[in-house]
């Protein structure tokens, strides 16, 4: 696919994946401000917006305040969601200029759901896929992923439970698991109303990376899309997820870098 050829992905994701989800977990709440969505209570709030927002100069200056100084009062962190192809241009500049630090910047890919399940890979041996639901399965995934990155990530578990006691049709997680232990974890997030879902997760201990256990999470994700009707998949892929997306059917679009201010220590 060229880049001309990726036109129509980014025009679809821009039109279906900006706004707010139809169900928000159990204890989330979505807000507008002008033209940003605003979604608290997750372990750090989260701001997005269109692909233009609108406003510059002291007016995008006023609103990147506003949305810092609300978290700031509920001494909470806050990411801006940015997208490189997004306007004004100088919209990372000004997050910088009122305390917003950019995180490591990811890929955002998207393609269809069909061309990616025809890919079918199976898990190596000793390592069997299961879908989970259970509250303990969640805590299982946090500490996993706790041990892979070398920090506390046990608000994973709250956030994956709260989304499936909200909404338990909207999202799939799946588990890798060899001797009983957790070593690989992804989910499936369904949009209703729209054309896409997006895959999530992927992490993997690193003494089972390099044996296609993430491509294998992805396989059985796309299938399950394409039996929901799903037509495009996305994923926001860092570095050493993107380029085997990309040999499983997916394509760059743009690329996206969470701006993130956090408060003063006490």
């Amino acid at each position: 696919m060229t880049t001309t050829d990726t036109a129509p992905l980014l025009s679809a994701y821009d039109d279906q994946m900006r706004g707010a989800p139809p169900t928000p977990p159990t204890g989330v709440t979505y807000e507008q401000d002008g033209p940003l969505l605003r979604i608290v209570g997750q372990f750090r709030g989260l701001v997005s917006g269109p692909r233009d927002l609108g406003v510059e100069g002291a007016a995008l200056d006023e609103l990147i305040a506003r949305q810092r100084d609300f978290f700031a009062a509920r001494g909470e962190a806050v990411e801006w969601k940015t997208r490189s192809h997004d306007t004004p241009a100088d919209l990372t500049e000004r997050l910088g200029a009122a305390g917003f630090v950019p995180e490591e910047r990811e890929t955002v890919l998207v393609g269809r759901a069909a061309e990616m399940a025809a890919h079918e890979s199976a898990p190596p041996d000793g390592v069997t896929v299961r879908r989970v639901t259970a509250d303990a399965d969640m805590r299982r995934i946090a500490a996993m992923e706790s041990a892979v990155w070398g920090q506390d990530w046990h608000w994973l578990a709250d956030d994956l439970i709260g989304r499936v006691a909200a909404a338990p049709d909207d999202i799939a997680v799946y588990v890798a698991e060899a001797d009983g232990d957790v070593v690989c974890a992804a989910w499936l997030v369904f949009r209703p109303g729209t054309e896409f879902a997006s895959l999530w997760g992927g992490s993997t201990l690193a003494e089972w990376r390099g044996r296609g256990i993430y491509r294998a999470l992805v396989a059985v994700r796309a299938a399950l899309a394409v039996s929901r009707g799903v037509t495009y998949l996305q994923v926001d892929a860092s570095d050493d997820s993107a380029p085997i997306l990309r040999r499983l059917g997916l394509h760059a679009v743009t690329t996206t870098t969470p701006y993130v201010w956090t408060p003063p220590a006490p």
